[in-house]
């Protein structure tokens, strides 16, 4: 089995899914809409949303047959299963790796925990943890990092969210 990717319609990527699951319950079929946490400023309020991290996609875990093929590209709001000139083509196992471990195998990317050191953003908690070689920078009023994951053999360039914390250091913590 291995991950496929299906271009669907923006916006519909969960209608898709569940589609999915419906029509091929019976059929070891997995799908995964990954999603991010974000915190967003509106009207001076702070507020927790939860956004698509690749619009346009519903992955899928599965044997691909020419059968499955046809039938997935016949499902509403879908554009078509990305191929090559003759088949469909699996999503490399480095790619969907990182974003399973981001998920962890889940759909949402929650929050990390995040301080500065010097010049460097360490990740104290959540799921950027032991992933600071792909931080490129942090944005302290949006709360977002901005990291670039490799889907489909580009770079994409996505916003995961994030809290800055002041780590409490081993001299000021108070004695018992």
């Amino acid at each position: 089995m291995e991950w496929y990717a299906i271009f669907v319609e923006t916006g519909r990527e969960e209608e898709v899914q569940k589609f999915i699951e419906l029509l091929f319950s019976h059929e070891e079929i997995r799908t995964l809409v990954p999603k991010r946490k974000l915190i967003e400023r509106r009207q001076g309020k702070t507020y927790e949303t939860v956004k698509t991290l690749l619009p346009g996609y519903v992955l899928t875990y599965t044997n691909m047959s020419d059968e499955l093929y046809y039938r997935l590209k016949a499902i509403p709001a879908v554009y078509r299963v990305l191929k090559d000139e003759c088949e469909p083509i699996p999503i490399r196992d480095e790619e969907m790796s990182m974003i399973l471990s981001l998920t962890r195998y889940g759909e949402v990317i929650e929050l990390s925990e995040v301080y500065k050191e010097g010049n460097q953003i360490k990740v104290l908690s959540g799921p950027l943890k032991g992933m600071e070689g792909i931080i490129e920078k942090f944005d302290h009023r949006k709360k977002r990092i901005k990291v670039c994951i490799e889907f489909l053999g580009e770079y994409k360039r996505v916003d995961l969210g994030a809290n800055m914390v002041v780590p409490c250091k081993q001299e000021e913590r108070p004695e018992a």
